[in-house]
């Protein structure tokens, strides 16, 4: 590994930092451009409140575009700068036009047009940490060009550099290769999220597909920008091969689960076994699947609990999915009568139960068998179907039990309760005999 720092470079980058602060800063001509800069800068300050004010009124006594507004909105949110950046101007042009040096006014001014420029540009995205990033290294690169740094300060970070083996990493070389790479990743998510909203409105496809589309779709346009970045930065990618290595043993001994994870979603994607919306159950979970991860499945219960499933589970565990094949699903009611009752009586009003709750269908129809004689009952069973697992099953059954209890009440139907009966014998009498001693 050569040194990190070329000290001659370094020597020579400082050497010109303090000739041109020698020469171009520390004069008299630009110390009264910079107080007349301070002087405009208060002026702006002062009149920034009326002028933002005024701005936005304009908005809301005028019906304007979208577009319009938006950068409406943006100027008045900067009116501050703007407000400076005219009264530079002016005292720009009247330097120039009198005379006077104003090669400081001439900076000033294009580093107000470049921030004002960049601020209302990068205030179309959505994104504030992706705008302000971009904001940021956008103003940097335009401020060191107008004041004339730019190319010593590349050939500077170019002179900050490691050679490991037969590549050299400088620090200019990173920053192009991370510019190069949140450049494309913001570009390559714009373009998935617009694909998605594609791929959702169509009616053709199934959720399914959908979702394992769009994954698929990310996966291939990240990985083009990472592909991408590297390469136009001069990064060799095949001297990526022994990391590459690295990472698969790492995967092979550590990563074992996550692979497996993201290995069962694709699998569950492409078989279509589990989709949104499926109502699914999972050991004692009971819920229907709101979203497919590329590790796990969120899975929301009735009482609002969001349970995040690994894809593992749901490819090697038993999953009942209520929904798969068919949404009807056939639901059984245990329901225990009194020896004393008429069996054909009970079962007729379990029929006129199933009929008045709206959510049993009527195709399949409800059935009602007599299953056996219990130790304390006559056990009659309910047959319903429904199409609605998602709406709940407790609260169904729930609800047809106490239309059955209502009716077993007015027509004399007992419900019994499990019970014993005791059956105490009579003790025996017992004989003792008493022997005396000789």
């Amino acid at each position: 590994m050569k040194n990190l720092f070329d000290i001659s470079a370094l020597r020579d980058y400082l050497a010109f930092l303090r000739g041109w602060v020698e020469q171009d800063v520390l004069v008299w001509a630009n110390l009264i451009q910079l107080l007349a800069i301070i002087a405009l800068f208060i002026v702006a300050r002062l009149l920034a409140p009326k002028v933002r004010r005024l701005l936005e009124d304009k908005i809301k006594k005028r019906a304007l575009e979208r577009f319009s507004e938006s950068i409406l909105k943006n100027v008045a949110t900067l009116a501050t700068p703007v407000t400076w950046l005219v009264f530079q101007w002016i005292g720009y042009m009247v330097a120039e036009h009198a005379g006077y040096p104003s090669n400081l006014l001439r900076i000033t001014v294009s580093l107000l047009s470049a921030w004002i420029v960049i601020r209302l540009t990068t205030g179309l995205v959505r994104d504030p940490a992706w705008a302000k990033l971009i904001a940021v290294v956008a103003w940097s690169i335009a401020a060191l060009s107008i004041v004339g740094l730019l190319d010593d300060t590349i050939v500077f970070l170019d002179s900050i550099a490691l050679t490991i083996g037969g590549l050299r990493v400088s620090a200019l070389l990173v920053i192009k290769a991370v510019l190069s790479l949140g450049v494309l990743l913001w570009a390559s998510l714009i373009a998935s999220r617009i694909f998605e909203r594609r791929i959702t409105q169509s009616g053709r496809m199934t959720p399914t597909l959908k979702v394992l589309t769009v994954k698929l779709f990310k996966i291939v346009l990240v990985s083009i920008a990472v592909v991408v970045a590297l390469s136009t930065v001069g990064i060799d990618l095949t001297a990526f091969a022994v990391l590459g290595g690295a990472i698969g043993v790492g995967i092979g001994f550590g990563l074992q689960k996550i692979v497996s994870n993201l290995i069962s979603g694709v699998i569950i994607l492409l078989d279509r076994s589990i989709k949104p919306g499926d109502v699914i159950g999972v050991g004692e979970t009971f819920g229907w699947i709101n979203s497919l991860g590329a590790r796990y499945a969120s899975v929301i219960t009735r009482d609002g609990t969001e349970w995040l499933i690994p894809n593992e589970d749901l490819v090697t565990q038993q999953v009942v999915n209520w929904s798969y094949s068919n949404e009807a699903v056939r639901l059984k009611i245990p329901i225990g009568i009194s020896y004393d009752a008429d069996p054909r009586k009970a079962i007729a009003l379990c029929f006129e139960a199933a009929a008045e709750e709206e959510r049993i269908l009527k195709d399949p129809k409800t059935n009602v068998l007599l299953k056996g004689f219990g130790d304390s009952s006559v056990d009659i069973e309910m047959r319903i179907w429904i199409r609605d697992p998602q709406n709940g099953v407790s609260n169904l059954k729930s609800a047809v039990l106490l239309r059955v209890w209502d009716k077993f009440q007015e027509h004399d139907i007992e419900i019994p309760f499990p019970q014993r009966d005791l059956h105490l014998k009579a003790p025996a009498n017992i004989g003792v005999l008493h022997e005396k001693a000789g």
